[in-house]
């Protein structure tokens, strides 16, 4: 009975967050918003047994993703964007498919509601936190590298990409970049004019 309590009133929180996180304007609140998400998500993986994918929802989600998160709505610097009368339809749209998503939520409930119970043994499952451990560093060691590495290829290539040059630095750069190719002669190709 405690358990079913905490899980409506972490989904509660949950959705209540979600649409705090629709309903701001400003990029940042809506990205703490998306924090208490995670943090919600998190809590029910724990009311359910799963200690191992709450620690992780906190750790990578609301840690570190949404630090990267942040930081790229710091660096793009957004200014406040006047609302587009011109979508106006697209809420009839979204209030369609919420209630599409509504009715199927009611069906999933329903068809868990009629499934028969059978007792679990916490000691023979899968996904402890030893085992995908274990698993992960002795196994996948491999596939974590390789996903570690273009994780980190794509962070730089972000802060990269983000970097703002004044116009006549930038056009220094794009010389330079067309010197070392041997295509001097394209330095004032209108296709590339700044």
């Amino acid at each position: 009975m405690a358990s079913n309590v905490l899980f409506f009133l972490f989904a509660g929180f949950a959705i209540a967050c979600a649409i705090s996180m629709v309903y701001h304007k400003n990029p940042l609140y809506s990205a703490v918003s998306l924090v208490g998400v995670f943090i919600a998500l998190s809590c029910i993986y724990i009311t359910l047994a799963a200690p191992f994918i709450a620690a992780v929802q906190v750790l990578i989600y609301a840690g570190a993703i949404m630090v990267l998160v942040v930081f790229v709505i710091m660096l793009l610097n957004m200014d406040d964007d006047k609302p587009l009368s011109r979508l106006r339809y697209l809420y009839a749209v979204g209030g369609g498919l919420g209630l599409i998503l509504l009715a199927q939520t009611f069906f999933i409930f329903y068809a868990v509601m009629r499934t028969p119970k059978h007792a679990v043994n916490a000691d023979e499952t899968a996904g402890n936190t030893l085992s995908i451990g274990t698993a992960m560093y002795t196994e996948y060691l491999l596939p974590v590298e390789i996903v570690g590495v273009l994780l980190l290829m794509a962070i730089i290539g972000g802060v990269i990409l983000v970097r703002r040059f004044d116009p006549g630095h930038l056009k220094l750069v794009v010389d330079n970049e067309l010197e070392r190719r041997h295509e001097e002669d394209e330095k004032d190709d209108f296709r590339i004019a700044l």
